[in-house]
């Protein structure tokens, strides 16, 4: 009789923790990644420093054509291909390089202007807002305004 109790009472108590931890419970935020990412100076800047890394990589094979336009013999032409080669696959890797190093900066302070903006809305998580079909609270512009206060 007593584990009878004892059981039952500790449903109940499972109960009430649970109908307690629902009660608590702030919701869902989602966020519009695009458009916080076109709205953060930061990652505006990062764009254009990708750019202009993709743009000097162009100019570069551009360069290197008309230089081995130049060229009169088979083994120059030979050398040079194999030398322009390697010089643009070190260059395309510094550019990746460069590409995944901004993307990733630009990810950590949305991330971390993300999770603030969390705690003060008192939310219990922030999904993106492509995941949501019906409800949430956009925090979108939350998490912009976040984003121009210099912080991050």
């Amino acid at each position: 009789m007593k584990k009878i109790k004892l059981a039952t009472l500790t449903a109940l108590i499972a109960v009430f923790a649970l109908l307690g931890a629902k009660a608590q419970a702030a919701g869902v935020g989602f966020i519009d990644y695009g458009k916080v990412q076109e709205n953060y100076s930061f990652a505006k800047q990062a764009v254009k420093d990708v750019d202009a890394k993709g743009l000097e990589l162009q100019q570069y094979m551009i360069d290197k054509e008309k230089q081995y336009k130049s060229l009169d013999t088979p083994l120059k032409r030979k050398n040079f291909e194999d030398a322009t080669a390697r010089e643009f696959k070190a260059k395309q890797e510094a550019y990746m390089k460069l590409k995944a190093t901004k993307e990733e900066q630009i990810y950590n302070k949305i991330q971390a202007a993300t999770k603030d903006v969390m705690v003060e809305q008192k939310l219990d998580a922030i999904v993106d807002g492509r995941v949501i079909f019906v409800g949430g609270l956009d925090i979108s512009d939350l998490v912009i305004q976040k984003l121009k206060t210099g912080k991050y």
